[in-house]
């Protein structure tokens, strides 16, 4: 079996909290509980599950943004958090993410064009020239325009905005894209211009992606395979297809039994 672009082995994550009583010991959290999962390159996986079933905890730890109380994240063969600070600094150019507010997740202050090349700046190589044609040709890839460079966030809609956001973790060619909740805050018909969007990069640049939604009907449009998560635990995982038209966990056809039918 050929070794997988992402490979996440017995996961957890526990959070202390306020202690409420100077006699007992502060309560803990499980967030997640012995969570393992792989992603074949070129490949989508969909998180799914209520809030609360732990899936942003699971993209926070797969990013290596926050340190987990147990397991292992294995982006191509490295253990993200056995890396010295330097060393993950240079990985971050393989794993990149795109946050769920296209309206947050943008400085208002900084131009598109220094957004989008932000992340470069984990590429000592890459000088300003190569990172003004990178940034080009990401804002191109996206549907913008090179001259939208110059602009500023509140110049674009919602939809441009999250375009802008997904050209910022194009921009170091990632080899896997963790996307939380990507298009919740948009209006529908600008969800599916995103999620087209998103299936034509994976389509011309092989893009592997980890998303991460609480819409069912988005996931089965978008991806390969599917975890169902509830309560910090993986319930049921497979083909999405198969998955989501013959479920054998009760939790996944209690998910489905609650989506809206016309």
């Amino acid at each position: 079996m050929p070794m997988p672009l992402l490979d996440v082995a017995h996961l957890s994550q526990r959070y202390r909290l306020p202690r409420q009583s100077l006699w007992r010991p502060a309560e803990e959290v499980r967030a997640l509980d012995d969570v393992s999962l792989r992603i074949e390159a070129g490949r989508s996986l969909g998180v799914v599950g209520e809030s609360g079933s732990g899936k942003s905890t699971l993209a926070r730890l797969v990013m290596a943004l926050e340190r987990p109380t147990a397991g292992t994240v294995t982006l191509l063969g490295r253990d993200l958090h056995r890396l010295a600070p330097a060393e993950l600094r240079r990985a971050r150019r393989d794993i990149q993410m795109v946050f769920q507010d296209p309206y947050g997740s943008l400085d208002p202050r900084q131009t598109v064009g220094r957004i989008v090349a932000e992340p470069l700046s984990v590429m000592d190589e890459v000088g300003a020239d190569e990172r003004r044609a990178r940034v080009a040709q990401s804002l191109e890839a996206v549907g913008l325009r090179a001259g939208d460079m110059a602009k500023y966030p509140h110049e674009f809609s919602g939809g441009q905005r999250q375009r802008i956001a997904i050209a910022r973790a194009l921009v170091t060619r990632p080899q896997l894209i963790v996307a939380d909740e990507p298009v919740s805050a948009l209006d529908v018909s600008v969800q599916a211009q995103v999620l087209n969007l998103m299936r034509d990069l994976q389509r011309d640049f092989g893009v592997t992606y980890l998303f991460i939604s609480h819409d069912l009907a988005v996931v089965e449009y978008l991806c390969d395979e599917v975890v169902v998560m509830q309560h910090g635990r993986i319930v049921e995982r497979g083909d999405t297809a198969a998955v989501f038209h013959a479920p054998q966990a009760a939790y996944t056809r209690t998910l489905l039994a609650a989506v809206p039918t016309l």
